[in-house]
């Protein structure tokens, strides 16, 4: 089964870092953002890799290669503008021919994506997207009240559970029917599929998950793993 990672976007929340670096291959630790998630594919079972790329991208291509020392295949597809998430797979269509999955080349987690195709396949889905179950706590207490007014409890600033989108993905080849370019799968594909009321799943999962997405996030998960290959070496 293939994967497509993407890696193509500018990163513009992560500046300054990004200003000469690609997104994912920031460094975490001692290895690029993009490695931990290459390692992630492979260890459940993904040898060949299909990374879109733009902003930067001789970064990665110098670094990975063909991905013989990672273990794995590694086929480049380049965007020729930001195409946002959807529209920067349409380079890799006529390479698809059976289930595949999407993730973000700027996502960790732990979770395995061979599960989420599992799970895919024997719903019998066109499209399943990974769902990360993750607590918000909300900014201010809450009271609940009877008919009449009265307080029957008070919780402050309660966690609400929620499912998340994870940014992980499967799909069957005909999704590039509903693909345009610019097109995103959150604001457009996946409204579309509902809309249209095609089979569209969605798999739970509780491993670790992060969205590296900003500065803070970036400097507090790079000190964190600073420190455990400090601690560990």
């Amino acid at each position: 089964m293939k994967a497509i990672v993407l890696c193509g976007g500018k990163g513009t929340r992560l500046r300054p870092y990004t200003y000469s670096i690609p997104k994912p291959m920031l460094p975490l630790g001692k290895k690029p953002i993009l490695e931990f998630v290459v390692n992630n594919l492979k260890h459940n079972g993904f040898k060949e890799i299909y990374l879109t790329v733009g902003y930067l991208k001789d970064h990665i291509v110098k670094y990975f290669g063909d991905g013989s020392k990672f273990g794995v295949k590694i086929k480049y597809f380049e965007e020729s503008r930001e195409m946002n998430t959807a529209g920067s797979i349409l380079p890799c269509k006529e390479c698809v021919e059976d289930t595949f999955i999407v993730v973000m080349g700027d996502h960790l987690t732990a979770a395995n994506p061979m599960k989420l195709a599992d799970f895919h396949k024997k719903k019998g889905a066109l499209a399943t997207m990974a769902l990360k179950r993750t607590g918000v706590p909300l900014e201010y207490g809450v009271a609940h009240t009877d008919r009449e007014g009265r307080i029957e409890k008070f919780e402050e600033k309660p966690i609400v559970q929620n499912l998340i989108n994870s940014g992980m993905y499967c799909f069957e080849p005909e999704i590039f029917r509903y693909i345009k370019d610019g097109y995103d799968f959150a604001q457009d594909v996946f409204p579309r599929l509902l809309k249209e009321k095609k089979k569209v799943y969605g798999y739970i999962f509780n491993e670790y998950w992060v969205d590296i997405g900003r500065v803070p996030d970036y400097e507090q998960l790079n000190h964190i793993i600073s420190i455990v290959d400090l601690v560990t070496h």
